[in-house]
């Protein structure tokens, strides 16, 4: 049954993402890769990164806050369920800015931190990416709304639609990239 259940939040996560996904795409934190898979399906240009190999990323790199990428690389960029796994977080959305074409935007998907501490302790059996990898320092159970509206921020992005789904304890953020960073 729990993995039943974590099969379709994963799979609610990258239907909404994709739906709002344009132009070239990079998904980071891809884990299988399974949301650049289906957009290339579709016929899209897309790829997807990640630190540690679960067996679909396009590429593995050992910090996505230094990715090989010309700027304004992409049209979307994507962190679907993984942004609080990212110690550092603040650095990974400016390289995100740095990738994003003007008028870009970033899709993130994130629960609230309790809920999350809660459904990684139910599903650690069945998760792969709790069992195999572990948390790291600096990596956090889930994101508040306050906290990613804050980063974005930081980071030169605006936040233009902020949406709950999967009974309302998903979020999905989209933002746009609004200023020049100094890049």
């Amino acid at each position: 049954m729990i993995s039943f259940l974590v099969d379709w939040l994963e799979y609610q996560r990258r239907r909404i993402v994709l739906k709002h996904v344009r132009g070239r795409y990079l998904d980071i934190g891809c884990g299988l890769n399974k949301a650049v898979t289906e957009y290339r399906s579709r016929g899209g240009d897309c790829i997807g990164v990640d630190v540690f190999n679960f067996g679909g990323a396009d590429l593995i790199v050992e910090d996505t806050a230094k990715l090989d990428f010309p700027d304004a690389s992409f049209e979307t960029i994507s962190f679907i369920a993984c942004l609080n796994h990212i110690p550092n977080r603040g650095k990974v959305l400016d390289e995100a800015h740095r990738l994003l074409q003007p008028g870009g935007q970033v899709l993130i998907t994130m629960i609230p931190p309790r809920l999350s501490a809660i459904w990684h302790w139910l599903i650690r059996p069945w998760d792969e990416d709790q069992t195999d990898r572990g948390m790291k320092q600096g990596e956090v159970w889930g994101i508040s709304t306050s906290e990613i509206t804050s980063l974005m921020q930081s980071s030169g992005l605006e936040l233009v639609r902020h949406t709950r789904f999967v009974f309302g304890l998903n979020n999905l953020y989209i933002a746009r990239k609004v200023s020049a960073k100094g890049y």
